[in-house]
């Protein structure tokens, strides 16, 4: 019988954000794969937890995961975690994950924080819906094809940046986006934890350098559309077009009235008016 990978949430900087729960699965599992064992281990060691680690990050993924999962397959029981937060979100242990559904091995979840959902509830910005984009490639071509591709998403973006790529990173949204409302969310759970609301462009002349300070979430406005202005007589000229392809004048009134936003009423007594 198979093992099962545990998938753990780590803190994202209060180490006090550590589930009891967390702490009994890393003490309870028979190793742990880390992105980076050297943060891993200040943990464990925050916790007077020992176990094996085995590391697993996004250069080294190729060749590890099938050794995990050979390990898991023989009856061991693993702990997925991430340096902070939870593991898979932007992060290579989803192929880890998938690799695991794929044999049939039991994956567990062991919440914890997140940056994103944190970020997102303290912003102060919409985010009733919103898309998770990640980091912004360094690659330029890529880089420009994904900013194109956004560039008309209405939903709230949310985006996560390292401090020494933030000043580049707001200049090219400034530019493939146009001037929007934006929080920037720095150093969560942490001593200088900050929310700024702002603009794009307000944002572009602060950070205008590379001397900043902490890990930031971006989240920034979808993009806005301005209704389109109608007069009552274009109402009527709907209602008029759905008239003559077979609806009643009640019919075409309702159903012109909901798109144009005037009165059914008033769209009706138009319509009968001309046929008089």
């Amino acid at each position: 019988m198979s093992g099962k990978l545990y998938v753990v949430g780590t803190p994202i900087g209060n180490l006090g954000d550590f589930s009891p729960r967390a702490a009994e699965t890393l003490r309870e599992v028979d190793f742990i794969a880390a992105e980076d064992t050297r943060v891993t281990l200040k943990l464990l060691n925050h916790f007077g937890i020992k176990k094996p680690m085995v590391s697993y990050y996004e250069h080294n993924k190729a060749q590890k995961s099938d050794h995990i999962v050979a390990r898991l397959m023989s009856g061991e029981n693993c702990a997925l975690v991430t340096d902070a937060g939870m593991p898979a979100i932007s992060d290579p242990g989803i192929d880890l994950v998938a690799l695991c559904h794929e044999h049939g091995i039991e994956v567990v979840s062991v919440p914890g924080p997140s940056a994103i959902i944190t970020a997102a509830a303290i912003s102060g910005m919409d985010v009733s819906r919103f898309t998770f984009e990640g980091f912004l490639s360094m690659n330029k071509p890529k880089r420009r094809e994904h900013l194109a591709e956004i560039a008309d998403e209405k939903r709230t973006m949310i985006f996560y940046e390292a401090p020494h790529k933030l000043a580049a990173t707001l200049r090219d949204l400034l530019q493939f986006l146009g001037d929007r409302k934006i929080a920037l969310i720095k150093e969560l759970t942490k001593i200088h934890e900050n929310v700024e609301l702002t603009t794009l462009a307000e944002a572009v002349r602060k950070y205008g350098d590379d001397k900043i300070k902490g890990e930031y979430v971006l989240i920034i406005e979808g993009k806005q559309i301005e209704p389109s202005v109608l007069t009552q007589e274009d109402g009527v000229a709907l209602a008029r077009r759905y008239l003559e392809s077979g609806l009643s004048p009640t019919e075409a009134a309702k159903k012109a009235a909901k798109e144009s936003g005037f009165k059914k009423g008033d769209l009706y007594k138009a319509l009968t008016e001309e046929e008089e």
